[in-house]
């Protein structure tokens, strides 16, 4: 309990809230109590700041594609959180400290637009071609649905990605490869937007490649 010597408008001695007085040579002082914070570092607040990390270092580069890629589930929140929401809570795998990413269960894209059918990737002369089964009238998948291929260098931590490489119908696009990938292992997806961009497929994995 603080003490008031001279008045109201005088010093006081000892606590009043959240606030200490007192004088020293005479003045009278006065200074707020340290905010303390109880286990700042606990376990669990280190493994969700350390996932949170991962997913930020992995999706940050990609921005542009997942404005496009989550937007449709990017209600109250921007189409790049939703994306990490998504990812931070369904693919990072492992114990703390011994957390990473698991790419099979990454989204990069995420809708209700039928999805790609058959997809595979073939790395061949600078370039990962892309193949598929033409599925449109399945669902909602149309013919002139755009295929939206993503590849992921996890050695660079770089990707290369298009929303308008091809149509559902013509079963197949190809991406060029950054020559100094040579060497390096790619993660690969595909997805597909709706060609008057409302709706938009979860993208499908389509595994790990070396490009050589």
């Amino acid at each position: 309990m603080g003490i008031i010597k001279q008045g109201i408008l005088g010093g006081f001695s000892g606590k009043v809230g959240s606030v200490v007085g007192g004088t020293w040579k005479g003045i009278n002082y006065m200074r707020s109590l340290p905010t303390s914070v109880k286990n700042p570092r606990s376990p669990g607040q280190m493994k969700q700041r350390t996932k949170f990390s991962i997913v930020i270092e992995l999706l940050k580069p990609l921005t542009p594609f997942l404005r496009i890629g989550f937007k449709t589930y990017a209600d109250k929140k921007s189409a790049f959180n939703a994306a990490v929401s998504y990812n931070l809570n369904e693919a990072v795998m492992g114990e703390y400290p011994d957390l990473e990413i698991d790419f099979t269960k990454v989204l990069f894209s995420r809708g209700s637009l039928k999805p790609a059918q058959n997809a595979e990737a073939i790395y061949a002369e600078g370039s990962l071609n892309f193949s598929w089964d033409d599925n449109s009238g399945v669902s909602n998948a149309k013919e002139t649905d755009f295929a939206m291929p993503l590849v992921y260098n996890i050695d660079k931590g770089e990707s290369v990605f298009s929303t308008e490489a091809g149509e559902r119908a013509e079963e197949m696009a190809s991406m060029s490869i950054p020559n100094d990938w040579i060497g390096d292992t790619v993660e690969i997806y595909l997805g597909f937007i709706s060609k008057d961009g409302l709706l938009v497929a979860d993208s499908v994995y389509l595994g790990q490649q070396a490009i050589a």
